[in-house]
């Protein structure tokens, strides 16, 4: 049996960390901490056709599944992308796919062609929202459609000034086009996203802590070349390496609709958040005591890997399934877990 990405998944994963590189620069991410989105963005990600990776071929989209965005939403973490991507990709359109009937005839070819963007709110919350066409929000286990204009969207803070957060009040009038199944899915697959994203941020900030301290001198020596450095490095990149194939599984899990994958969804998320926060912790001591300044590029990348832990699911939760797993016997998982 073979444990690897394909070289086409590769090779679309290459083409897509070379725009997001190149175009999701820490200056651009900054700007938009004082300013609305920028939509040239959105636009450059629509003409790629990444907004349609995982519509069906019969919608206008590419067809690909959870496994073969997986690697693209890591590198959206690289670069902390403030767009709804990884949300629209992994969340709204597997979300509208399932649902099937008209709202997915009219949907999802508006959103492989970027001309709409939805997104789902589970628990009172949804990010974007303010952007969004349409909405599939969640009330008392059931998830409606809502027309945005409707909705009572009430901003609030996050530790990431990228973010978006709205919580959502809305009228459920109509009958739910969804139940618990769908909710429990919906919040796997965010979860699967921030995951990956996390293993990305996680790369992202060693990357910056290495070239710092090799920049970086004391005592005529780069700061980096101090053994208590190295091992701070070495302890991230270690626990980084362990926490890809966990997160692979769970993609893997979820596009094969494998019994366990919410149990390998839970594995994956505490694995790769748990990377995200040793690399945030320990990269800024790296930077010393500019790693606390408003200036340095690293905050980009902690903030939103420490928005990213307690998103789709907290830390509570994820342990909560594993150990009802383990201890329980209730192995397979099923899909209807909630909060």
């Amino acid at each position: 049996m073979h444990f690897d990405f394909t070289e086409d998944q590769r090779l679309f994963r290459d083409s897509v960390r070379d725009f997001l590189r190149s175009e999701v620069t820490p200056e651009r991410v900054r700007a938009l901490w004082e300013r609305d989105p920028d939509a040239a963005v959105w636009d450059q990600l629509v003409e790629l056709g990444l907004t349609g990776v995982t519509v069906p071929e019969a919608h206008g989209g590419l067809g690909m599944n959870e496994l073969d965005f997986v690697l693209l939403a890591e590198e959206c973490g690289y670069v902390a992308l403030p767009e709804p991507l990884v949300h629209t990709a992994l969340v709204a359109v597997p979300t509208l796919r399932d649902i099937g009937g008209e709202p997915a005839a009219t949907w999802l070819p508006r959103v492989a062609a970027g001309d709409a963007l939805v997104l789902v709110g589970l628990g009172g919350w949804v990010e974007d929202g303010d952007r969004a066409q349409l909405l599939l929000l969640e009330q008392n286990e059931r998830l409606y459609l809502v027309n945005p204009d409707t909705a009572e969207l009430r901003a609030n803070e996050s530790v990431d000034p990228s973010r978006r957060l709205f919580s959502t009040h809305f009228p459920a009038e109509g009958d739910p086009i969804a139940g618990s199944a769908a909710i429990a899915a919906a919040r796997d697959r965010g979860a699967l996203g921030a995951a990956a994203q996390s293993l990305g941020l996680a790369q992202r900030m060693v990357d910056l802590a290495v070239a710092y301290t090799g920049e970086r001198k004391q005592f005529g020596k780069p700061v980096g070349a101090f053994q208590a450095v190295k091992h701070h490095m070495a302890d991230v990149a270690v626990r980084l390496e362990y926490a890809r194939a966990p997160v692979y599984r769970a993609a893997w899990s979820l596009a094969s609709g494998h019994p366990q994958a919410a149990l390998h969804v839970s594995q994956a998320k505490l694995a790769a958040c748990e990377a995200a926060a040793l690399a945030a912790k320990n990269c800024i001591q790296a930077h010393g005591a500019m790693g606390y300044t408003w200036e340095v590029d690293l905050h980009i990348y902690m903030k939103k890997a420490w928005a990213l832990a307690g998103a789709w699911g907290d830390t509570g939760f994820h342990k909560q399934r594993i150990s009802e797993a383990l201890f329980e016997d209730k192995l397979p998982i099923g899909a209807g877990a909630t909060f």
